[in-house]
């Protein structure tokens, strides 16, 4: 717009300063310096709405330029978010798993004490079970014995005859009692053997 007004005041300037009739070849030349003027006008108003073309394009550019920029920077801003809430679920993840493997641990612990516990008790008991075979093996064979020692008493008692009897009672010289006793004694005797001892 400035070099429109300013060709246009040149153009003005130069035509008054023209003679009014006088000098053909100055008139000549002032119009060819007016036509140049005209033409270096339209030249430079070309060149303007170029250059204001170029300037159009160059700030859309920019501001497209810019509205990438802003849309950059919200996905760089979202995904730092993002990135921020997939570490700090990741971190939970992490101390859940821990507290949990610690619960397990624990479990673990006590359950193997339990099992520990178990052993030993089954230990025990499996000593006092070979403990019991052995005495009740011990008992039956004992209880075996006695039961012969009976049957042996019985035996003599049975086969006592009245002449054993009387002679037993003999108060005179006391032999065939003092034998009768020391078969009693013996025969408490074995069974004391067999008493089983606790």
């Amino acid at each position: 717009m400035r070099v429109g007004t300013f060709a246009l005041a040149l153009s003005f300037s130069i035509l008054s300063l023209l003679p009014a009739a006088g000098a053909d070849s100055d008139g000549d030349r002032l119009r060819d310096a007016l036509r140049g003027a005209i033409m270096q006008q339209r030249a430079l108003e070309d060149q303007r709405a170029a250059l204001q073309a170029k300037l159009t394009e160059a700030e859309s550019a920019r501001a497209r330029l810019e509205g990438q920029i802003k849309t950059a920077k919200g996905e760089v801003k979202a995904a730092e978010k993002a990135h921020r809430e997939a570490i700090e679920e990741f971190n939970q993840r992490l101390a859940d798993r821990d507290q949990t493997l610690e619960k397990w641990k624990v479990a673990y612990e006590e359950a193997a004490d339990v099992a520990r516990a178990k052993d030993a008790e089954r230990a025990k008991f499996e000593a006092q079970a070979a403990s019991f075979k052995a005495s009740l093996k011990v008992c039956k064979t004992k209880n075996a014995e006695l039961g012969k020692i009976g049957r042996e008493l019985l035996q003599h008692y049975e086969s006592a005859n009245f002449a054993d009897l009387a002679m037993a009672s003999e108060p005179l010289t006391g032999v065939r009692r003092v034998e009768i006793q020391n078969l009693l004694q013996d025969y408490n005797d074995k069974i004391l053997d067999q008493k089983v001892a606790p």
